[in-house]
């Protein structure tokens, strides 16, 4: 077996591994708002948004053929790689980037920080291009990434909060408890179309790498997938990947986005969602590759915006968008270091050496997680300010 298929081989196995990290990162996505109000237990919630995910897989592929044109240029208009790259060059760059967005998530993950899973896989992808001197497709990162992250959250905020503001006006003169027991319902199909759109964007991104991938390896063209789609085993494993992820939960994230933003009733948690869904499917369907977790936050910092009287953490959003703001350039440094280090090295060496040190840091933060659990048990613990719910034990100390 040759080098060039074994780094190919490498390159998809961690493709899938970033598809797995962006499944349980952006869970809450979907689910932290029905999770907070009860609409749903949250193993049930993680169960119901991981068919959904592997459903939505397979209803487009606009998205994964933006990925293949408009963030690296690899193959000309005749099919040839472009001057001056070759295919284990090019590979190296889509193997590193993948790294670097993979290290990224991780590291926010822990932190329970809902950054971007798409952001950190393009930074990485153009911080690797650019180590690589490869061609950077700038109009097409603008057109279909930049413009729309700066536009999603805050269109999703406006229709959410005037969502929320209607839903409240409408039901103003119907008791609490038959409200909030009429929206938990209603939040179960709109939480589930947000998963459901979520695995037609997200998983997407990951079918797009793995089509690069094979582009650069020569198995298979820009123009083939456009006429002939995509081949249905990238479908199939890339669906199986983020389901799963997703249905392991990403908590630390469900826990911030459903109890850290706002204190969400049911009426509010149906409004964002709905504005979640509706923005997510519409770019989807036009190959922009849209950002969830910034669509989601906008939506549910929004539905404290439209309720009279909610209380919005503005500090926890400020957090979340410095952490939107520095994903790009900080999975693109990542991404740049592991070219540099596997290009140094060379080869099949170099990519196994870069595979163990994502290995590593991701084994020692998985194992720091360990150490201060947030699961289905204790992700609805009331707001202290921390991600980690404190324990009973640390409870009755503070008031002591």
């Amino acid at each position: 077996m040759s080098g060039e298929l074994l780094i190919l081989i490498l390159v998809i196995v961690t493709a899938l591994a970033f598809d797995f990290t962006n499944g349980f990162h952006d869970t809450g996505n979907a689910m932290a708002t029905s999770i907070a109000t009860g609409a749903l237990k949250p193993k049930m919630a993680v169960t119901i948004s991981a068919i959904l995910n592997l459903v939505g897989a397979f209803l487009s592929v606009e998205v994964a053929a933006t990925i293949t044109k408009d963030v690296l240029k690899i193959q000309t208009d005749t099919g040839d790689l472009v001057d001056g790259l070759t295919a284990q060059t090019a590979m190296t760059i889509i193997f590193a980037g993948l790294v670097g967005g993979i290290l990224w998530n991780l590291l926010t993950w822990l932190l329970g920080l809902p950054s971007s899973s798409s952001h950190a896989l393009f930074g990485g992808l153009i911080g690797a291009g650019i180590a690589g001197a490869a061609t950077i497709n700038w109009a097409g990162i603008a057109t279909k990434i930049v413009i729309p992250a700066l536009f999603a959250p805050v269109i999703a905020g406006v229709v959410a909060a005037a969502g929320t503001a209607l839903v409240y006006a409408i039901a103003r003169r119907v008791s609490h408890k038959r409200r909030d027991s009429g929206f938990r319902w209603g939040q179960i199909g709109t939480a589930s179309l947000v998963s459901l759109a979520h695995g037609t964007g997200d998983a997407q991104k990951t079918m797009g790498v793995i089509a690069l991938a094979l582009i650069a390896h020569g198995s298979l063209t820009v123009d083939g997938i456009v006429e002939d789609g995509l081949p249905v085993w990238i479908i199939v494993v890339c669906g199986l990947a983020i389901a799963l992820g997703t249905y392991l939960g990403g908590w630390r994230i469900i826990r911030t986005l459903g109890k850290g933003l706002v204190e969400i009733e049911s009426p509010q948690g149906m409004a964002a969602e709905a504005s979640s869904a509706a923005i997510i499917l519409t770019s989807s369907s036009m190959g922009m590759a849209l950002s969830t977790t910034h669509v989601a936050t906008g939506s549910i910092l929004g539905s404290g915006v439209g309720k009279p009287g909610a209380q919005v953490r503005w500090n926890v959003a400020l957090r979340m968008v410095t952490a939107w703001l520095t994903t790009l350039p900080a999975a693109g440094i990542v991404g740049a270091a592991c070219y540099v280090i596997a290009n140094g090295i060379g080869g099949l060496t170099g990519a196994l050496a870069v595979f163990a040190i994502l290995v590593g840091l991701a084994s020692y933060m998985y194992l720091r997680s360990r150490a201060q659990r947030v699961d289905s048990s204790n992700v609805n613990a009331e707001w202290d300010g921390s991600v980690v719910p404190k324990t009973e034990a640390a409870v009755t100390a503070s008031a002591v």
